[in-house]
């Protein structure tokens, strides 16, 4: 290979969407093209559709993101997609598992596909919310948090779209001991509530994270989106107005969102590329 020729790598998204209009697709598309640019890098990706058309990736790509996703993470246990889904899951560990492959694979998985992951290794108790968790949270690093990678040059707390209305809560540490997985963050402190602090991300084995939250969130498209005539009216009528300005206030904040989506998912892709580099 010359010294100019572009280090290539094949990329799949899982999009867990099921058809429904979302920013989530777009700000994945917007990171790896940004990452690619500016790593001189030639990132090529192909999507597919996991939950309509029961689409999964075959072991050609180099990394993969699984998308977040509407819906309850409980009631498609069972269903076609979801096995096609995690006999992808299986491959994908059988592939990382065997000496033999020396460059593996490298798994990003967001919100909805988090609580599938949390859910299939049976780390936490996945289970719906009091109510919906919707705006720009504060995210707290635990001790291995500080230390991971993926989490370089965060702050504790760092700041997250969040938009759920489940959660991962009641972690099983024998489970996590056992395969080896970390608790990196959990939500906001509430001492005035008796409940139970979310889990928001863990590392999963050497090759595998996620996140509850949404690290792809894109804060300038993210604030002309909820500016739209019908979002605003959507976000005001179900949250009311001092939720959509705090939101819009917080999205524009350079130590926030946009701190987050700089960082987040590009150190995952920065690790998962110098890995397969060597």
């Amino acid at each position: 290979m010359s010294l100019l020729e572009k280090k290539k790598f094949r990329i799949a998204i899982l999009d867990l969407y099921e058809g429904v209009a979302n920013q989530g697709m777009r700000c994945i598309r917007e990171i790896l093209n940004q990452f690619g640019d500016g790593n001189n890098l030639d990132i090529t990706w192909d999507e597919f559709d996991v939950r309509q058309k029961k689409e999964v990736p075959d072991l050609s790509y180099d990394i993969f993101i699984s998308s977040g996703g509407p819906g309850s993470p409980l009631d498609s246990e069972g269903s076609e997609w979801e096995k096609v889904y995690f006999k992808w899951l299986h491959k994908i560990e059988k592939w990382n598992n065997s000496e033999g492959n020396v460059q593996k694979k490298y798994v990003f998985f967001i919100c909805h596909s988090f609580q599938l992951a949390c859910r299939h290794y049976n780390i936490g108790s996945v289970c719906q919310r009091k109510s919906t968790s919707f705006g720009v949270f504060p995210v707290h690093l635990l001790k291995d948090g500080k230390e991971e990678i993926v989490f370089e040059e965060m702050k504790d707390p760092f700041y997250a779209v969040d938009s759920r209305d489940y959660q991962v809560v009641e972690p099983r540490h024998n489970n996590l001991l056992e395969m080896g997985a970390t608790i990196l963050a959990i939500e906001k402190e509430r001492p005035h509530i008796q409940l139970e602090r979310a889990i928001m991300a863990v590392r999963f084995n050497e090759y595998m994270i996620g996140t509850q939250f949404h690290p792809e969130a894109d804060a300038v498209g993210m604030s002309m989106y909820l500016q739209t005539t019908e979002k605003k009216k959507t976000v005001i009528e179900n949250y009311g107005k001092e939720k959509w300005t705090s939101m819009i206030e917080q999205l524009n904040d350079p130590d926030k969102i946009i701190f987050t989506y700089e960082h987040v998912l590009p150190n995952f892709l920065q690790t998962a590329v110098q890995s397969l580099q060597t």
